[in-house]
């Protein structure tokens, strides 16, 4: 035997007169539980007026009302006029709940209001990050130039060109990150008036999004990430999805928390998504992705299984300061590996990107990069095409580069070295060492404390000699060294 929830409420309502409306809300309590399905909050609803818990399995369906309990005063022209998306609804809540619509209204009464009614503020996303080439547009107009000071809404899009990122911060601390040859459309962003709801939901059209989403405090707030493969909601998590066109696939990494993953379906009138709904827990999703997993699902297909993510990587020598032309990272070679991801920020949270690299080898060059303290993010990606867990590091881009050159002496045996350092504004020290063999552990000459330029060795006996310049400076409270590659000169008698 089935019921439907209108066919139980008009049950009810007939058993109004006859045994009163805690009554009626019993008998329809009964006949739902019968079903084996309540509505969410038809059953707190139900609870509330008779003390009576049915049981009730977990369905990816939306809950059909939500109750609000009445101020002294209250008439339902006020109560649809603040909380329904229709002023004019206030007489669907008078058939609904059987309140004549004049009436002032206790305090105290629960009434029931449609849960698909509610009426919805719109919010707004802040720029807080950018680099690069980065763009927005609204519909269909023309895109311009995103900078730290717009403010994005519902209906807008954001593409990021081949070096752009940004990161945009929702109202409740919650960040999303548009890595580079990104599109992403803002589908909705709003926040219900009745109870403080969150309703986000963020359209990947090409490339990869990281979400840092707040925790949610009510069980109807809904995030969730879609690609035309996948619906990625969440509750609270660190993730990461990304869209490949070419392969028709997504990938889903996360990091912290936990994602619902639910195939993501196309029909005539565009998406509709297969997850659950706000009031449904994330178990109910096809595939339930927990911390350090990810998974990989095609276009059409079913959602992929989950998949342990690699452990992060470790740096060598990452205390290093990049001193160099090029700011350049070596990487433990990782066994499982087929490539890693390199990535560097202005900030340890990877808010602020500027830089991205995928290589195939545990060895990444950036090229030249300004002087400042940065951060590097390292990670090991798997056969799947996932990226594992990451490993940030903290460095420093000083350059301090050295220059040197040898040359004998005219009218004498002598040979003169000379050498410059780039930051001439620092008062620098110098060392000098030269020895028979490469690796200068056992010098013929070691100087140290030169405050000079140069310098001349004369009587060398004929040989093969080896030597380097170090340059060595003190600033703001730390100490840098620097030097210059080992280089030889033979002389002959």
């Amino acid at each position: 035997m089935t019921f439907s929830v209108k066919a139980v409420q008009g049950r009810a309502g007939r058993l109004d007169k006859r045994v009163g409306r805690a009554g009626a809300w019993l008998v329809a309590a009964g006949l739902l539980a019968l079903s084996g399905w309540v509505p969410v909050s038809a059953q707190t609803h139900i609870q509330a007026k008779t003390g009576f818990a049915p049981k009730h399995r977990v369905s990816a369906t939306s809950p059909a009302y939500v109750s609000y309990t009445t101020h002294d005063g209250d008439t339902l022209y006020e109560i649809a006029g603040r909380y329904l998306s229709d002023s004019a609804d206030w007489t669907l809540l008078s058939r609904l709940n059987r309140v004549p619509a004049p009436r002032r209204l206790p305090a105290g009464i629960a009434l029931l209001l449609p849960a698909a009614k509610l009426k919805q503020d719109p919010e707004s996303a802040h720029v807080i990050a950018t680099s690069g080439a980065v763009d927005h547009a609204f519909g269909k107009n023309a895109y311009v130039p995103v900078t730290q000071a717009t403010i994005l809404g519902e209906g807008d899009r954001i593409r990021t060109g081949a070096d752009g990122f940004v990161t945009l911060e929702l109202p409740d601390g919650s960040h999303i990150t548009v890595a580079h040859d990104g599109e992403l459309d803002i589908g909705t962003l709003r926040r219900t008036v009745l109870t403080g709801a969150g309703d986000r939901i963020l359209d990947l059209q090409r490339g990869e999004v990281e979400s840092q989403v707040t925790h949610a405090t009510r069980t109807d707030d809904r995030f969730q990430i879609r690609s035309p493969s996948v619906v990625a909601g969440v509750r609270g998590t660190r993730f990461k999805v990304a869209y490949n066109g070419d392969a028709q696939s997504t990938n889903v990494e996360v990091i912290e928390g936990a994602v619902g993953v639910d195939p993501s379906t196309l029909d005539g009138t565009g998406r509709k998504a297969a997850a659950p709904l706000p009031g449904v827990p994330l178990q109910a999703s096809a595939q339930l992705v927990k911390a350090s997993f990810g998974n990989v699902t095609r276009t059409g297909g079913t959602v992929g299984e989950p998949v342990e993510l690699l452990p992060p990587p470790a740096l060598v020598k990452p205390e290093r300061v990049q001193d160099g032309k090029t700011v350049a990272f070596e990487l433990v070679p990782s066994a499982q590996a087929v490539g890693y991801r390199v990535q560097i920020a202005r900030d340890a949270d990877q808010l602020d990107l500027i830089r991205d690299l995928r290589v195939s080898a545990p060895h990444a060059d950036f090229g030249d990069l300004p002087e400042g303290t940065y951060f590097v993010r390292i990670a090991a990606t798997d056969s799947h095409g996932l990226d594992g867990l990451p490993q940030v590091y903290a460095f420093e881009r000083r350059q301090f580069g050295l220059s040197a050159s040898a040359a004998p002496r005219a009218g004498s045996r002598g040979y003169q070295f000379r050498w410059l350092v780039s930051r001439t504004h620092v008062d620098t020290h110098f060392r000098f060492v030269l020895g028979a063999t490469a690796d200068l552990l056992h010098p013929i000459v070691d100087r140290t404390d030169l405050s000079g330029n140069e310098l001349t060795i004369s009587d060398l006996p004929a040989g093969v000699y080896y030597w380097t310049i170090i340059g060595e400076q003190f600033e703001n409270g730390r100490f840098y060294e620097t030097g210059s590659a080992v280089r030889s000169f033979t002389v002959a008698r």
